[in-house]
């Protein structure tokens, strides 16, 4: 005898093992916090919705999710009522159809995902999750660290060996002339940046000409300005604006810009600059009937305005066919079989 509200586990077949996934990043997502599965999960909901959502209940992530491919796998319903099934669905609390955004630059796409919870959850709860969802995709979203650069390793001279018998030198030809000896020279030092800067005020304004000896004690100060994020230029500019008639000493002048005037500290992380070419990773809802995007605050219950009107004037929850009753209870026997089947 069939019973008029039999549990989910029954209402919708088995998973078979040949459904098919989704593309990576596409697909099924279980939300966290779930509670265990138990043969009354979706008690509630409506006869077709309650065999839907037990089927896709099961489903691993990553599944497909579109309309066509759930209509292929059960029997009893065509897409229009997959599709009317899944609209209550999101009402009901167990679903939101989302749309992110991977990638950046010019390789930027979109994929399609559905969140699913057996837990029927409210829109307060969906929109801190989703919110939550969009915060921990914009972290992960930085670019990586670059890689360091290795140095190659100074190949040392080898120890000369001693050569009992050493072959006399070839005499260089009497035409030409023997070169002298060249002495090796000492390459001149790498200057920094911020010494640099500082030769180059004295060029700037003759008034804030500084000796070798006066660049080399103020460049500590002057790097520190260069770690801070700023450009040469601008230092440059920084200490040779607004100079008074006269500069009696230009490298005490020059230090007590350099400490009155130090830019603030940046972040020792710098972040990506924004690009208008390359949005922030972005995760839109899409409404579950027609599939407009919008923040998860715009959709409430996973529906857009029109579509949520039109489901509160069809009385809110979708009523059920009489023929698709009397069809569940004609294939009920086909579904035991398909629950048996290995």
């Amino acid at each position: 005898m069939v019973t008029q509200h039999f549990n989910s586990a029954l209402s919708a077949p088995a998973v078979s093992a040949a459904y098919p996934m989704a593309k990576p990043g596409y697909g099924k997502r279980s939300t966290p916090g779930q509670q265990a599965r138990t043969r009354d999960d979706f008690s509630l909901l409506p006869t077709r919705e309650r065999y839907v959502a037990g089927f896709v209940d099961h489903l691993p992530d990553g599944a497909a999710m579109s309309v066509k491919q759930l209509a292929k796998q059960l029997p009893l319903y065509g897409q229009q009522a997959i599709s009317t099934a899944l609209k209550a669905l999101s009402v009901a609390g167990h679903l939101r159809r989302v749309r992110c955004s991977v990638g950046d630059g010019d390789e930027t796409r979109w994929v399609f995902r559905t969140f699913w919870s057996r837990t029927a959850r409210d829109n307060e709860w969906w929109t801190t999750y989703l919110a939550t969802e969009t915060a921990t995709r914009s972290a992960g979203s930085s670019p990586p660290a670059p890689a360091p650069v290795a140095v190659p390793q100074q190949r040392t001279a080898p120890e000369p060996t001693p050569d009992p018998a050493p072959a006399p030198e070839e005499p260089a030809p009497a035409t030409t002339p023997t070169a002298p000896p060249t002495v090796p020279t000492t390459p001149p030092a790498v200057l920094s940046p911020a010494y640099l800067a500082l030769a180059e005020l004295g060029r700037k304004d003759i008034r804030l000409a500084l000796s070798a000896d006066d660049c080399a004690s103020l460049e500590p100060q002057a790097a520190e300005w260069l770690a801070r994020g700023v450009t040469t230029d601008y230092l440059i500019a920084a200490l040779t604006a607004g100079l008074p008639a006269q500069v009696d000493c230009p490298p005490r002048f020059v230090r007590r810009r350099l400490t009155d005037k130090i830019p603030p500290q940046l972040p020792t992380t710098p972040s990506p600059s924004p690009s208008v070419d390359t949005p922030a990773p972005r995760l839109l809802v899409e409404c579950t009937d027609c599939g407009r995007p919008g923040q998860p605050e715009a959709l409430p219950d996973g529906l857009c305005r029109p579509c949520r009107a039109a489901h509160s004037e069809g009385g809110g929850t979708p009523s059920v066919d009489p023929t698709e009753i009397a069809a569940v209870k004609a294939h009920m026997a086909n579904i035991r079989n398909l629950l048996k089947a290995p």
